[in-house]
């Protein structure tokens, strides 16, 4: 995500309170903000890949999924 879009995603939040926003606005808010939710899904994925926990013993495993 750049930060003209993360510009953009702030812009058209504050415009959605002040006078609300058109049909193609409210597209264009939607698909800025499921870009942004995946993108930090997949970094936050990526983080959890490299994570490992250590039990008592000394143990080291990695973080699965659920």
């Amino acid at each position: 995500m750049t930060k003209a879009q993360l510009d953009r995603i702030g812009a058209l939040s504050r415009k959605s309170r002040a006078e609300g926003l058109t049909p193609a606005e409210k597209e264009e808010q939607a698909l800025l903000r499921r870009t942004y939710i995946d993108e930090y899904k997949k970094g936050l994925r990526q983080l959890l890949d490299h994570t490992y926990l250590v039990d008592e013993k000394g143990n080291k495993r990695r973080v699965g999924k659920k």
